[in-house]
């Protein structure tokens, strides 16, 4: 859900004159996939984890989805409902790289665009070129520029006045299509829909909204805002401002970058287990994910969450505040068991672990608060700094705990390698000399992966979209230097 405050997104620019867009990719993963490998084309296809294992569908395809598959389901409820569906395995650094040539299209526009995930963004068209009279004619040249750089990709592109509505209106004539809806129209859209197509708004909320006789948008409108308050909290008047079409959140420039709240893993395991102590190992390695992320980003935090996935997918998630600020995995791994050994069931095998730190704070902001724990500590963290340096030089797994080397070897080995961002090779310009030079590169294809071209990226640079598109701004400038 979007966090909302009274803040302009243009200086100077009333907020019922802005003019956003919201540039949503078509099964992105599936797509890119198919793109990559032309004879999956019109198929069913997932993107999973490695098919031979058990997984979650990350991606599937709309021909897959006619067959009731969804992102998040399981692949083996996939392979239930659709036996002859195609599952790929994915490969994120292909995707990162589609990404970021995506969002430089994008640029070419407006220079404030917000990545909102790997395949949306969020684009503030305010005071550009594009205006409501154009801005139809605007979105289908973005449309047909992904097209000539990405054939076979395909975006659904939502207008609106502000960030909550073109979300809400992307989705409107998915794939492909373009929606707008202008300052005004809001509530004749949306007033007859159920509350679940507010952005955010998921089946809790709603059932709690249906017991005070709320069911659709307008509905939801027109109910007393104090009633709404005494019964959710700050979230009422949210919701109410939400149900009239209104969001003063602004569209958060890519190089200015978004405040980090919170950093966690979660890791579904490759079979359910009953073994207690076979979640605690892989709680124990996802804690020590997370402690070395902050490190790397320079956090502390001092809410530890905890987070389990049953056989049957029901979750339990519980979290604790501790007196002092860390970023060592032996702190949160010791918190984080014991939320697991208090709220686990031993009655049913778990599927999913997952560990989190919140109320993340800048080291020096509290550098003085833990001057006497730093010291006491001093030989245990010039030790996580030498762990460190030797994961930054040959890879996360060269270094690891003696309880979990076994423990790696069968659940882990798939995340092995440095990060390397992979572009498919058909993209490349001037590839080819003599018969081969005008054969589509594309033809034939059965299996992307022998058709890469990887690209490793810098170890101090995170996975983080911001973080990425500042990283292209500066090879770009680097690059039209030497030119």
């Amino acid at each position: 859900m979007l966090g909302r405050h009274r803040k302009d997104a243009r200086p100077g620019v009333p907020s019922n004159e802005r003019l956003i867009f919201h540039i949503d990719m078509d099964a992105f993963f599936a797509s890119v996939e198919v793109m990559c490998r032309p004879k999956l084309k019109g198929k069913p296809v997932i993107v999973c984890g490695k098919p031979t294992t058990r997984s979650v569908v990350a991606a599937a395809s709309y021909e897959a989805r006619e067959y009731g598959i969804h992102s998040a389901m399981s692949s083996v409820e996939a392979f239930r409902l659709c036996p002859h569906v195609i599952a790929v395995e994915g490969n994120p650094g292909q995707y990162i790289y589609v990404s970021l040539e995506l969002l430089r299209i994008y640029k070419e526009r407006s220079t404030i665009v917000e990545p909102y995930s790997i395949d949306e963004a969020f684009v503030e068209m305010t005071g550009t070129e594009c205006t409501w009279e154009n801005c139809e004619e605007v979105a289908r040249a973005i449309k047909d520029r992904i097209r000539e750089r990405f054939p076979g990709l395909t975006a659904s592109i939502g207008i609106g006045p502000n960030k909550l509505v073109a979300k809400m209106c992307s989705g409107f004539q998915k794939p492909d299509g373009v929606s707008i809806i202008r300052p005004g129209e809001f509530t004749a859209f949306f007033g007859g829909r159920g509350v679940t197509n507010i952005w955010g708004v998921g089946d809790k909320t709603a059932v709690a909204l249906s017991l005070m006789g709320v069911t659709t948008i307008g509905e939801l409108a027109a109910f007393p805002v104090a009633m709404l308050r005494r019964r959710f909290g700050i979230m009422g008047e949210i919701l109410h401002m939400m149900a009239v079409g209104r969001d003063d959140t602004p569209v958060t420039p890519y190089f200015e970058g978004m405040p980090v709240k919170s950093m966690g893993h979660e890791h579904t395991l490759p079979a359910d287990t009953w073994d207690i102590a076979e979640a605690e190992r892989v709680l124990l390695r996802l804690s020590d994910q997370v402690a070395r992320r902050m490190r790397k980003k320079g956090y502390l935090g001092n809410v530890i969450s905890m987070r389990l996935r049953f056989s049957d997918f029901d979750s339990v998630g519980r979290q604790k505040k501790i007196e002092f600020y860390t970023d060592e995995e032996r702190v949160i791994y010791r918190v984080a068991r014991d939320l697991m050994h208090r709220h686990w069931r031993p009655g049913q095998a778990i599927r999913l672990v997952g560990v989190n730190c919140s109320g993340l704070v800048r080291i020096p902001e509290v550098l003085q608060i833990d001057l006497f724990r730093q010291r006491e500590e001093d030989s245990h963290r010039k030790l996580l700094a030498a762990i460190d340096a030797i994961r930054d030089k040959f890879g996360e797994h060269a270094i690891t705990r003696a309880r979990l080397i076994r423990h790696d070897a069968k659940t882990w080995s798939s995340t092995t390698g440095s990060r390397r961002v992979s572009e498919p090779r058909f993209l490349r310009m001037g590839v080819g000399s003599g018969e081969r030079a005008n054969q589509s590169l594309m033809a034939g294809w059965h299996d992307a992966a022998p058709n890469l071209d990887t690209v490793p990226l810098p170890p101090g640079l995170s996975s983080s979209p911001f973080d990425m598109l500042r990283h292209q701004d500066l090879e770009d400038r680097k690059r039209a230097g030497k030119e």
